[in-house]
Protein backbone atom coordinates (compact mmCIF):
# COMPACT_ATOMS: atom_id res chain seq x y z
CA UNK A 1 0.00 0.00 0.00
CA UNK A 2 0.97 3.41 -0.88
CA UNK A 3 1.66 5.67 2.63
CA UNK A 4 2.35 8.71 0.85
CA UNK A 5 -0.43 11.92 0.30
CA UNK A 6 -1.23 11.32 -3.12
CA UNK A 7 -3.35 8.53 -2.86
CA UNK A 8 -5.81 8.08 -5.34
CA UNK A 9 -7.98 5.99 -3.52
CA UNK A 10 -9.54 5.46 0.45
CA UNK A 11 -10.60 2.19 1.58
CA UNK A 12 -12.50 2.86 4.41
CA UNK A 13 -13.10 -0.15 6.88
CA UNK A 14 -15.77 0.18 9.35
CA UNK A 15 -14.99 -2.53 12.65
CA UNK A 16 -16.39 -3.54 15.65
CA UNK A 17 -15.18 -6.39 17.26
CA UNK A 18 -13.97 -10.03 16.09
CA UNK A 19 -10.21 -9.64 15.24
CA UNK A 20 -9.92 -12.85 12.62
CA UNK A 21 -12.41 -11.22 10.36
CA UNK A 22 -10.80 -7.43 9.85
CA UNK A 23 -7.11 -9.53 10.10
CA UNK A 24 -8.33 -11.96 6.69
CA UNK A 25 -9.79 -8.91 5.32
CA UNK A 26 -6.73 -6.40 5.42
CA UNK A 27 -4.55 -9.80 4.75
CA UNK A 28 -6.30 -9.99 1.32
CA UNK A 29 -6.38 -6.05 0.89
CA UNK A 30 -2.59 -6.27 0.74
CA UNK A 31 -2.48 -8.51 -1.83
CA UNK A 32 -3.69 -7.04 -3.91
CA UNK A 33 -2.50 -5.25 -7.72
CA UNK A 34 -3.63 -1.40 -7.09
CA UNK A 35 -0.53 -0.09 -4.64
CA UNK A 36 -2.29 3.98 -5.26
CA UNK A 37 -4.64 3.34 -2.35
CA UNK A 38 -4.91 3.75 1.58
CA UNK A 39 -6.60 1.70 4.15
CA UNK A 40 -8.38 3.48 7.11
CA UNK A 41 -10.38 0.88 9.73
CA UNK A 42 -12.45 3.07 11.72
CA UNK A 43 -13.09 1.28 15.25
CA UNK A 44 -16.67 1.86 16.39
CA UNK A 45 -15.93 1.71 19.54
CA UNK A 46 -14.98 -1.58 20.29
CA UNK A 47 -14.98 -3.75 23.22
CA UNK A 48 -12.16 -6.30 22.27
CA UNK A 49 -8.48 -5.58 21.02
CA UNK A 50 -8.68 -6.55 17.70
CA UNK A 51 -7.99 -3.21 16.32
CA UNK A 52 -5.03 -3.43 17.92
CA UNK A 53 -4.07 -6.48 17.63
CA UNK A 54 -4.22 -6.11 13.94
CA UNK A 55 -2.29 -2.98 13.80
CA UNK A 56 0.42 -5.09 14.86
CA UNK A 57 0.49 -6.89 12.02
CA UNK A 58 -0.47 -4.39 9.67
CA UNK A 59 1.29 -1.15 10.81
CA UNK A 60 0.58 0.71 7.52
CA UNK A 61 -3.44 0.94 8.19
CA UNK A 62 -4.86 4.05 9.60
CA UNK A 63 -6.78 3.45 12.65
CA UNK A 64 -9.92 6.04 13.04
CA UNK A 65 -11.26 5.37 16.82
CA UNK A 66 -14.61 6.67 17.64
CA UNK A 67 -15.54 7.12 21.29
CA UNK A 68 -19.33 5.48 20.33
CA UNK A 69 -20.47 2.60 17.80
CA UNK A 70 -21.96 4.79 15.33
CA UNK A 71 -22.73 1.75 13.17
CA UNK A 72 -22.08 1.26 9.36
CA UNK A 73 -23.28 4.88 8.22
CA UNK A 74 -21.55 7.22 11.23
CA UNK A 75 -18.24 4.54 10.76
CA UNK A 76 -18.33 5.30 6.96
CA UNK A 77 -18.76 8.89 7.57
CA UNK A 78 -15.89 9.14 10.06
CA UNK A 79 -13.63 7.59 7.88
CA UNK A 80 -14.53 9.64 4.87
CA UNK A 81 -13.45 13.00 6.65
CA UNK A 82 -10.09 11.58 7.35
CA UNK A 83 -9.73 11.25 3.30
CA UNK A 84 -8.07 13.26 1.23
CA UNK A 85 -8.31 10.62 -1.76
CA UNK A 86 -10.13 11.18 -5.31
CA UNK A 87 -12.28 7.73 -4.84
CA UNK A 88 -13.64 6.24 -1.70
CA UNK A 89 -14.30 2.43 -1.53
CA UNK A 90 -16.32 1.49 1.45
CA UNK A 91 -15.82 -2.17 2.12
CA UNK A 92 -17.25 -4.49 4.79
CA UNK A 93 -14.91 -6.01 6.97
CA UNK A 94 -15.83 -9.76 6.71
CA UNK A 95 -14.72 -9.50 3.01
CA UNK A 96 -12.13 -10.63 1.11
CA UNK A 97 -10.89 -9.92 -2.88
CA UNK A 98 -9.47 -10.85 -5.79
CA UNK A 99 -6.60 -8.97 -6.47
CA UNK A 100 -7.84 -6.68 -9.46
CA UNK A 101 -10.97 -6.19 -8.14
CA UNK A 102 -10.15 -2.77 -7.86
CA UNK A 103 -9.13 -1.46 -11.21
CA UNK A 104 -12.82 -2.82 -12.92
CA UNK A 105 -14.23 -0.47 -10.59
CA UNK A 106 -11.76 2.95 -11.26
CA UNK A 107 -12.16 2.03 -14.72
CA UNK A 108 -15.63 2.64 -15.11
CA UNK A 109 -15.94 5.63 -12.90
CA UNK A 110 -13.41 6.88 -15.55
CA UNK A 111 -15.75 6.57 -18.03
CA UNK A 112 -18.71 8.65 -17.05
CA UNK A 113 -18.70 11.79 -14.91
CA UNK A 114 -22.40 10.67 -14.48
CA UNK A 115 -21.58 7.54 -12.79
CA UNK A 116 -22.14 7.80 -9.24
CA UNK A 117 -20.68 4.61 -7.56
CA UNK A 118 -20.55 1.18 -9.06
CA UNK A 119 -19.85 -2.44 -6.49
CA UNK A 120 -18.40 -5.34 -7.88
CA UNK A 121 -20.25 -8.92 -8.01
CA UNK A 122 -20.28 -10.27 -4.64
CA UNK A 123 -19.92 -13.38 -4.23
CA UNK A 124 -20.29 -15.95 -0.98
CA UNK A 125 -17.61 -17.16 0.86
CA UNK A 126 -18.48 -20.18 -0.83
CA UNK A 127 -17.21 -18.96 -4.29
CA UNK A 128 -19.92 -20.46 -5.45
CA UNK A 129 -23.49 -18.41 -4.24
CA UNK A 130 -24.65 -14.77 -4.58
CA UNK A 131 -23.96 -12.61 -1.63
CA UNK A 132 -27.09 -11.75 0.15
CA UNK A 133 -26.08 -8.38 0.79
CA UNK A 134 -25.81 -7.24 -3.15
CA UNK A 135 -24.94 -9.92 -5.54
CA UNK A 136 -24.61 -8.33 -9.18
CA UNK A 137 -26.39 -5.38 -8.10
CA UNK A 138 -29.32 -4.13 -5.58
CA UNK A 139 -32.61 -3.01 -6.97
CA UNK A 140 -35.78 -1.99 -5.25
CA UNK A 141 -39.64 -2.45 -5.87
CA UNK A 142 -42.15 0.60 -5.78
CA UNK A 143 -43.15 0.05 -1.62
CA UNK A 144 -39.14 -0.47 -0.91
CA UNK A 145 -38.53 -3.90 -0.55
CA UNK A 146 -34.65 -4.43 -2.22
CA UNK A 147 -33.55 -7.37 -3.98
CA UNK A 148 -30.40 -8.10 -5.87
CA UNK A 149 -29.49 -9.59 -9.08
CA UNK A 150 -29.01 -13.60 -7.91
CA UNK A 151 -30.95 -12.89 -4.76
CA UNK A 152 -34.36 -12.27 -4.37
CA UNK A 153 -36.00 -12.44 -0.38
CA UNK A 154 -33.81 -15.97 1.19
CA UNK A 155 -33.42 -17.51 -2.43
CA UNK A 156 -29.38 -17.14 -3.62
CA UNK A 157 -28.70 -18.00 -7.05
CA UNK A 158 -25.38 -19.92 -7.38
CA UNK A 159 -22.86 -18.11 -9.86
CA UNK A 160 -22.83 -19.04 -13.33
CA UNK A 161 -21.87 -16.25 -15.00
CA UNK A 162 -25.65 -15.24 -16.00
CA UNK A 163 -25.38 -11.65 -14.00
CA UNK A 164 -21.85 -10.74 -15.75
CA UNK A 165 -22.84 -7.85 -17.29
CA UNK A 166 -21.85 -4.26 -16.74
CA UNK A 167 -25.39 -2.68 -15.82
CA UNK A 168 -27.28 -0.02 -14.59
CA UNK A 169 -28.70 -0.87 -10.83
CA UNK A 170 -30.53 0.92 -8.10
CA UNK A 171 -28.32 0.90 -5.41
CA UNK A 172 -24.48 -0.65 -4.47
CA UNK A 173 -24.10 -3.05 -1.70
CA UNK A 174 -22.47 -1.46 1.50
CA UNK A 175 -20.69 -4.34 1.61
CA UNK A 176 -18.18 -2.80 -0.91
CA UNK A 177 -18.99 0.27 -3.47
CA UNK A 178 -16.74 3.04 -4.98
CA UNK A 179 -17.95 6.37 -5.06
CA UNK A 180 -15.86 10.04 -5.58
CA UNK A 181 -15.53 11.72 -2.55
CA UNK A 182 -16.62 15.02 -4.08
CA UNK A 183 -19.99 13.08 -4.83
CA UNK A 184 -20.21 11.69 -1.85
CA UNK A 185 -19.71 14.88 0.07
CA UNK A 186 -22.15 16.64 -2.04
CA UNK A 187 -25.22 14.12 -1.68
CA UNK A 188 -24.75 14.33 2.26
CA UNK A 189 -22.79 11.05 2.86
CA UNK A 190 -24.93 8.36 5.08
CA UNK A 191 -27.47 9.43 7.15
CA UNK A 192 -26.59 8.46 10.38
CA UNK A 193 -29.95 8.51 11.93
CA UNK A 194 -30.55 4.84 9.73
CA UNK A 195 -27.34 3.21 11.68
CA UNK A 196 -27.03 -0.02 9.83
CA UNK A 197 -28.98 -1.56 6.76
CA UNK A 198 -30.64 0.39 4.14
CA UNK A 199 -28.41 3.51 4.39
CA UNK A 200 -26.56 2.50 0.72
CA UNK A 201 -30.17 2.36 -0.10
CA UNK A 202 -30.97 5.45 0.34
CA UNK A 203 -27.46 7.12 -0.16
CA UNK A 204 -27.82 6.01 -3.78
CA UNK A 205 -31.56 7.06 -3.81
CA UNK A 206 -30.48 10.15 -3.52
CA UNK A 207 -27.87 10.11 -6.20
CA UNK A 208 -30.55 8.90 -8.60
CA UNK A 209 -32.44 12.23 -7.12
CA UNK A 210 -29.34 14.12 -8.04
CA UNK A 211 -29.26 12.73 -11.39
CA UNK A 212 -26.59 10.65 -11.48
CA UNK A 213 -26.40 6.47 -11.44
CA UNK A 214 -24.95 3.76 -10.32
CA UNK A 215 -23.47 0.85 -11.93
CA UNK A 216 -22.33 -2.91 -11.30
CA UNK A 217 -19.14 -4.16 -12.79
CA UNK A 218 -19.05 -7.75 -12.57
CA UNK A 219 -15.16 -7.92 -13.74
CA UNK A 220 -14.44 -7.36 -10.49
CA UNK A 221 -15.09 -9.71 -7.86
CA UNK A 222 -14.98 -10.20 -3.88
CA UNK A 223 -16.16 -12.79 -1.56
CA UNK A 224 -18.51 -11.81 1.65
CA UNK A 225 -19.33 -13.79 4.67
CA UNK A 226 -22.17 -11.81 6.00
CA UNK A 227 -23.56 -11.68 9.02
CA UNK A 228 -19.44 -10.63 11.06
CA UNK A 229 -20.79 -8.02 12.85
CA UNK A 230 -24.57 -8.46 12.84
CA UNK A 231 -26.13 -11.58 12.65
CA UNK A 232 -28.65 -12.17 9.70
CA UNK A 233 -31.45 -13.34 12.41
CA UNK A 234 -31.05 -10.72 14.56
CA UNK A 235 -33.78 -8.97 15.95
CA UNK A 236 -31.92 -6.00 16.04
CA UNK A 237 -31.46 -6.15 12.13
CA UNK A 238 -35.33 -7.05 11.65
CA UNK A 239 -35.87 -3.96 13.50
CA UNK A 240 -33.40 -1.85 11.35
CA UNK A 241 -34.51 -2.90 8.38
CA UNK A 242 -38.08 -2.34 8.90
CA UNK A 243 -37.74 0.79 9.80
CA UNK A 244 -35.53 2.08 7.55
CA UNK A 245 -37.51 0.77 4.92
CA UNK A 246 -40.55 3.14 6.14
CA UNK A 247 -38.14 6.41 6.66
CA UNK A 248 -36.75 6.06 3.13
CA UNK A 249 -40.56 5.39 1.58
CA UNK A 250 -41.80 8.80 3.35
CA UNK A 251 -38.52 10.49 2.86
CA UNK A 252 -37.32 9.78 -0.62
CA UNK A 253 -40.53 10.21 -3.03
CA UNK A 254 -42.55 13.31 -3.48
CA UNK A 255 -44.90 13.82 -0.47
CA UNK A 256 -48.06 12.48 -2.67
CA UNK A 257 -46.67 9.48 -3.90
CA UNK A 258 -45.39 8.74 -0.09
CA UNK A 259 -48.89 9.22 0.72
CA UNK A 260 -50.25 7.23 -1.58
CA UNK A 261 -48.46 4.39 -0.91
CA UNK A 262 -47.84 4.21 2.70
CA UNK A 263 -51.49 2.43 3.13
CA UNK A 264 -50.09 -0.76 0.92
CA UNK A 265 -46.75 -0.87 3.02
CA UNK A 266 -48.23 -0.61 6.62
CA UNK A 267 -50.45 -3.68 5.48
CA UNK A 268 -47.58 -5.70 4.66
CA UNK A 269 -45.81 -4.93 7.42
CA UNK A 270 -48.33 -5.99 9.54
CA UNK A 271 -48.57 -8.92 7.14
CA UNK A 272 -44.97 -9.99 7.58
CA UNK A 273 -44.92 -9.33 11.76
CA UNK A 274 -47.72 -12.21 11.43
CA UNK A 275 -45.60 -14.18 10.21
CA UNK A 276 -43.18 -13.76 12.91
CA UNK A 277 -45.85 -14.15 15.53
CA UNK A 278 -46.68 -17.42 13.83
CA UNK A 279 -43.16 -18.66 14.08
CA UNK A 280 -43.02 -18.16 17.20
CA UNK A 281 -39.96 -15.20 16.85
CA UNK A 282 -41.93 -12.97 19.12
CA UNK A 283 -39.06 -9.94 18.99
CA UNK A 284 -39.00 -10.02 15.49
CA UNK A 285 -42.94 -9.21 16.00
CA UNK A 286 -42.89 -6.68 18.28
CA UNK A 287 -40.10 -4.95 16.21
CA UNK A 288 -42.26 -4.21 13.29
CA UNK A 289 -44.32 -1.42 15.81
CA UNK A 290 -41.55 -0.60 17.75
CA UNK A 291 -40.46 0.74 13.84
CA UNK A 292 -43.59 1.95 13.08
CA UNK A 293 -43.42 3.74 16.40
CA UNK A 294 -40.36 5.12 16.15
CA UNK A 295 -41.75 6.81 12.94
CA UNK A 296 -44.73 8.15 14.44
CA UNK A 297 -42.22 9.65 17.75
CA UNK A 298 -39.81 10.95 15.15
CA UNK A 299 -41.56 12.72 12.45
CA UNK A 300 -39.46 15.80 13.10
CA UNK A 301 -36.29 13.61 11.57
CA UNK A 302 -38.83 12.76 8.78
CA UNK A 303 -39.44 16.69 7.76
CA UNK A 304 -35.86 17.28 8.19
CA UNK A 305 -34.98 14.68 6.16
CA UNK A 306 -37.24 15.53 3.17
CA UNK A 307 -36.10 19.22 3.55
CA UNK A 308 -32.45 18.08 3.23
CA UNK A 309 -33.44 16.10 -0.20
CA UNK A 310 -36.03 19.07 -1.59
CA UNK A 311 -32.25 20.55 -1.99
CA UNK A 312 -30.47 17.58 -3.89
CA UNK A 313 -33.21 16.47 -5.97
CA UNK A 314 -32.99 17.80 -9.75
CA UNK A 315 -35.04 14.66 -10.79
CA UNK A 316 -38.91 13.72 -9.86
CA UNK A 317 -39.71 10.06 -9.14
CA UNK A 318 -41.14 9.39 -13.00
CA UNK A 319 -38.22 10.15 -14.36
CA UNK A 320 -36.13 7.71 -12.04
CA UNK A 321 -38.73 4.87 -12.40
CA UNK A 322 -38.46 5.48 -16.36
CA UNK A 323 -34.57 4.34 -16.06
CA UNK A 324 -36.09 1.18 -15.27
CA UNK A 325 -34.26 0.95 -11.46
CA UNK A 326 -37.32 0.64 -9.45
CA UNK A 327 -39.70 -2.25 -10.24
CA UNK A 328 -43.20 -1.28 -10.95
CA UNK A 329 -44.45 -4.41 -9.41
CA UNK A 330 -44.96 -5.40 -5.67
CA UNK A 331 -41.74 -7.85 -5.89
CA UNK A 332 -43.65 -9.62 -2.43
CA UNK A 333 -46.45 -10.75 -4.49
CA UNK A 334 -43.69 -12.03 -7.31
CA UNK A 335 -41.63 -13.81 -5.21
CA UNK A 336 -44.35 -15.02 -2.77
CA UNK A 337 -47.51 -15.88 -4.46
CA UNK A 338 -46.38 -16.19 -8.86
CA UNK A 339 -43.16 -18.26 -7.79
CA UNK A 340 -40.91 -15.55 -9.77
CA UNK A 341 -37.49 -16.76 -7.31
CA UNK A 342 -35.09 -15.42 -9.50
CA UNK A 343 -33.88 -11.84 -10.92
CA UNK A 344 -34.54 -13.03 -14.66
CA UNK A 345 -37.61 -14.36 -13.51
CA UNK A 346 -38.92 -10.71 -13.19
CA UNK A 347 -39.16 -9.56 -17.04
Amino acid sequence: MNDNLSNRLSIIIPHYNNKDILYNCIHSLTNIAYKNCEIIVVDNNSTDNSVESVKESFPQIKIIKSDTNRGYAGGCNLGSKSSNAEFLLFLNNDTIHNNDFIEPLINLLDSDQAIASVQPKIINFDKTNFDYAGGSGGFMDYLVYPFARGRIFNTVEKDKGQYDDTKQIFWASGACFLTRKKVFENIGGFDETLFAHMEEIDFHWRSYMSGLNVYVEPKSIIYHKGGGTLNQNSSQKTYLNHRNSLILLLTNYSIPLSLYLLPAKLILEIISSLKELFTFKIINFINHYLAIFWVVFNFNIIISRRRKNKIIRSKTDKEIFNKGVILSKSIIILYFLLGRKKYSDLK
